[in-house]
């Protein structure tokens, strides 16, 4: 939807074969899963400051009874948090100071 609204301002069609990379660049937006994994990261590191008590806490060490289907598994939150951690080139204790934390994960705008 992001990219439809885009093309609309700029007042193309996908029938003028503009690739989407020109037009993010014309706006200076960056791709939405850039930002997605801002956001999974910023949740994660408030996660982490908060006290062992949480909801949240709790939540992520929560461990599920029983079998998972037969196949490939799905990627869970934890396993998809590690690559984006991975890509950020951050770890868990750098989460305690907040304001490294914001500017190490805020890496997606232009």
């Amino acid at each position: 939807m992001k990219m439809k609204m885009l093309r609309w301002t700029l007042g193309l069609t996908r029938l003028d074969h503009v690739m989407n990379e020109g037009v993010r660049k014309t706006f200076k937006v960056a791709p939405i899963t850039e930002k997605m994994r801002e956001s999974r990261l910023r949740w994660y590191g408030h996660v982490l400051r908060n006290n062992d008590t949480s909801m949240a806490e709790t939540a992520l060490e929560l461990n599920v009874e029983g079998r998972r289907p037969r196949g490939r598994p799905f990627t869970r939150w934890l396993d998809r948090l590690k690559v984006d951690m991975r890509l950020a080139k951050v770890t868990c204790r750098d989460a305690s100071d907040r304001t490294k934390w914001k500017n190490w994960c805020k890496q997606a705008d232009p």
